[in-house]
């Protein structure tokens, strides 16, 4: 009956990984949203506007 924790304890080990990253990836996100804009960021965002392909806009 080893292998039944082993893999219980495997499948858990990946879940706390993925949701470890899910967590990372919308902390990231929240902080970047936190800062406030600057110049250049408003610029980049108007240049990829521009070079989108007419559809996605």
């Amino acid at each position: 009956m080893w292998y039944f924790s082993w893999i219980l304890g495997l499948g858990l080990a990946c879940a706390f990984a993925i949701l470890n990253a899910m967590w990372f990836e919308m902390r990231e996100d929240n902080l970047a949203s936190a800062l406030p804009e600057t110049a250049d960021d408003k610029a980049l965002q108007r240049a990829q506007v521009k070079s989108a392909p007419r559809g996605a806009r």
